[in-house]
């Protein structure tokens, strides 16, 4: 069975889900406290938490540094698990972007791209997808970033085999499609977006909903576990 192109695994996820609204900001820091704000919540609650930490305390490094436990109280309401963590790994984010570039986090979008991954990576709860997704979504990059859910759905369409080595497997993928992606940061940031989504509803991890899937036909795990099971 040949492997789709990425493009109409892209375009098929996109007439089925539509085009994926934008996200939520363009700057890096404000991105870092995303991603650190809650902990194992779904996609609605981390931005409800994200927006009430902006309104209630702020998102520049001398806001959270400076904030009160009293501001802080609303933001643990809303951190999910690990509500003391949470408010840590925000003040180390904070302490980060002072100490290593001088209160201007913006400064990593004009650095290669290699070495602007690495200075995200800095930051609490940034690995490397996290860091490249960052600079896609700030307009510094032309890679396609997949978190677990987008990588999972290449891998079952066919692209490269699954592997036990998550980093491994994910370089891999990243190399099988680098010959693909259309660089345009909206086409890369709608193909993230899509391909997460899609993951996250249809192509589980633990029974994936092959009879639901726009991609089953050009898709070798849906083929051969659906066919199974029918």
């Amino acid at each position: 069975m040949e492997t789709p192109a990425l493009s109409t695994v892209v375009d098929r996820l996109r007439g089925c889900y539509g085009t994926p609204k934008p996200p939520l900001t363009s700057d890096p820091f404000e991105l870092v406290l995303y991603e650190n704000v809650s902990y194992l919540v779904d996609d609605a609650h981390r931005i409800e938490a994200f927006q009430n930490l902006k309104s209630s305390i702020g998102t520049r490094p001398e806001d959270i540094l400076t904030a009160s436990p009293q501001k802080f109280e609303s933001v643990v309401r809303l951190a999910g698990s690990d509500k003391k963590g949470r408010i840590a790994k925000l003040v180390s984010a904070a302490n980060i972007a002072i100490n290593d570039f001088a209160d201007d986090v913006r400064s990593v979008l004009s650095l290669p791209f290699k070495k602007a991954v690495a200075a995200l990576m800095k930051f609490p709860s940034i690995g490397e997808p996290s860091a490249e997704k960052i600079l896609l979504f700030c307009g510094a990059a032309e890679a396609l970033p997949l978190e677990s859910n987008g990588l999972r759905v290449l891998v079952r369409v066919g692209y490269v085999n699954e592997e036990t080595n998550y980093t491994a497997m994910y370089r891999n993928i990243r190399a099988a499609i680098s010959e693909q992606i259309v660089k345009d940061r909206d086409w890369l940031i709608s193909a993230h977006l899509l391909l997460r989504q899609h993951g996250q509803t249809i192509c589980k991890r633990a029974k994936p909903l092959c009879s639901q899937c726009v991609l089953l036909e050009m898709c070798k795990y849906g083929q051969t576990h659906y066919a199974r099971s029918n």
